[in-house]
């Protein structure tokens, strides 16, 4: 069996946060520049009481409703998030239950962020061909506006919310079928995108909720999501390039063949820079972020599911798909439409 994509959908919150929306409540904010730079007009806010596992599941019954594959089919549930709605249970058990998915599956989360989608998909491809699983639904989804300070504009204008969920599956005819696999680890990262409270090395505590100011004015707590966005750009710039050679060589393909590279989301400027460190055309680089922000993990797939949408995407054509980001985490693929 050759294991490919059968679907992808995806969820957004109803709510919607534009740029005129933060200019006004911080008029300092300048995001008529910060626009023009990272591409980004707008995002969506999950609701106080909305989880990521709730827009999970959204998308995950909106791709079930096409019926695709008879539920009682799906052998496996993958639930990649940060935003967990418990430290235990996993809320991959939770979702089993609420999309009504037969007690025979096996269904756990994995915490990873912006490579994570790309990751689920190694895994669901080693369960297919291993013979664990037939199918398998891959559901990544993250609501990091909720860890996000409100004056603190390096991270606020670039994170949405959002959800997508994946079907991988046996393919017939060799179509949609994921191919070659990169992956790469660096711990070192992990104080550069983090947040420090909550979870076992620092409870949450009067002492990790105290407010500072950093020298640029950005306003945060312990209890907030930091991003140091030069250290990002850095690691980026020095291990994207390479791990997409790295793909291109184990796949036999040139850069030439590739119709469409689908990078993570992360905004216009870092994924300018790195289509132009890997020579890649800008008019070959899949950007769908304008209205929705850094969604983390669902931002692959929600970007693929758009572009198919729209036709941009089209059957047999070859796509590598890069995640990059939190951890440091890194992972590509290559897969056929």
């Amino acid at each position: 069996m050759v294991p490919g994509i059968l679907g992808i959908d995806y969820y957004l919150p109803e709510r919607v946060e534009t740029n005129d929306d933060l200019a006004r409540e911080n008029a300092s904010w300048q995001m008529e520049r910060f626009e023009a730079k990272c591409g980004i007009s707008s995002r969506h806010i999950a609701a106080p009481d909305e989880t990521a596992s709730d827009l999970g599941y959204e998308a995950a019954r909106k791709l079930l409703d096409r019926k695709l594959v008879p539920p009682e089919e799906i052998d496996f549930l993958l639930y990649c998030t940060q935003s967990p709605d418990y430290f235990l249970p996993s809320s991959g058990c939770i979702l089993q239950q609420r999309l009504g998915l037969g007690k025979h599956i096996g269904a756990f989360d994995f915490n990873l962020g912006c490579s994570g989608f790309v990751y689920g998909l190694f895994l669901a491809r080693q369960f297919i061909e291993t013979g664990v699983a037939r199918n398998v639904l891959l559901i990544t989804s993250d609501t990091y506006t909720k860890f996000i300070h409100p004056q603190d504009r390096s991270v606020r204008p670039i994170f949405g919310d959002g959800a997508a969920a994946t079907l991988v599956g046996p393919v017939e005819d060799g179509r949609s079928q994921i191919g070659q696999f990169v992956l790469g680890t660096d711990g070192a990262g992990a104080k550069n995108l983090i947040v420090p409270s909550g979870a076992a090395r620092l409870p949450r505590s009067a002492e990790t909720a105290r407010e500072t100011t950093d020298i640029t004015g950005c306003v945060r707590s312990k209890d907030n999501l930091f991003m140091d966005g030069m250290a990002l750009m850095n690691f980026a710039m020095t291990e994207v390039p390479k791990t997409i050679d790295a793909l291109l060589e184990k796949s036999n393909l040139a850069a030439e063949e590739v119709d469409w590279f689908v990078y993570h989301q992360a905004n216009r400027f870092m994924m300018k820079h790195l289509a132009d460190a890997s020579q890649i055309p800008w008019e070959r680089m899949v950007f769908s972020m304008e209205d929705i922000g850094n969604t983390v993990s669902a931002s692959i797939p929600i970007a693929l599911a758009r572009y198919d949408r729209d036709g941009r995407i089209t059957p047999a054509q070859k796509l590598a798909l890069i995640g990059f980001g939190v951890g440091y985490s890194w992972a590509a693929c290559m897969i056929q439409w």
